[in-house]
């Protein structure tokens, strides 16, 4: 992940048939709170794809349209839209310059986007980008291997209020979406 991206925090946890994805709300400009009550968590195809991203806002938006474009020519496929997307953004030279990472589920699974050419399927069925990411991350994987009585929501929840009370460029104003 490059230096660049940073000032949020979003997870999304895979657990008991159940996926969710949540962000905090705090945008930064450098080191000073711009607002505190950003959605980063986006619902498309009438609430079967959920997304989440960290990085530049414009740059989120532009990169969730061509992802909604090739999701219109790919059927809905999610998997083959975010690759033909991770394709467009690594070669066009105006998509290479666009600085942020996006967060894709669906029912059958979570998905990394990158300006890198990445589309990765994470590990343990969570997946987490932005400055507290590994906080996040982490705790999620302790909650999903020790507490299995939560659910994919609760986990989030729990993941970004210890990623919040560390990171500084992460808050308590979570948006959390999940998918049955």
């Amino acid at each position: 992940m490059s230096q660049k991206i940073k000032s949020t925090t979003v997870i999304a946890v895979q657990h008991n048939d159940m996926i969710a994805i949540g962000a905090d709300g705090q945008a930064t400009m450098g080191n000073t709170v711009a607002k505190s009550h950003v959605k980063k968590i986006r619902k498309l195809q009438d609430g079967k794809i959920i997304t989440g991203f960290a990085g530049s806002t414009a740059d989120a938006f532009t990169l969730l349209e061509r992802f909604e474009e090739k999701l219109s020519s790919f059927g809905g496929n999610m998997k083959r839209s975010a690759i033909e997307l991770a394709k467009d953004w690594r070669m066009d030279r105006y998509l290479r310059r666009l600085e942020a990472m996006i967060i894709l589920a669906n029912k059958e699974g979570i998905l990394i986007l990158s300006g890198t050419g990445d589309v990765l399927e994470p590990d343990h069925g969570i997946a987490a980008i932005g400055s507290g990411s590994m906080y996040a991350q982490s705790a999620a994987l302790a909650l999903k291997k020790n507490a299995t009585n939560l659910t994919a929501e609760e986990m989030v929840r729990e993941s970004l209020t210890i990623a919040a009370d560390i990171c500084i460029y992460t808050n308590h104003n979570f948006v959390i979406e999940s998918i049955q």
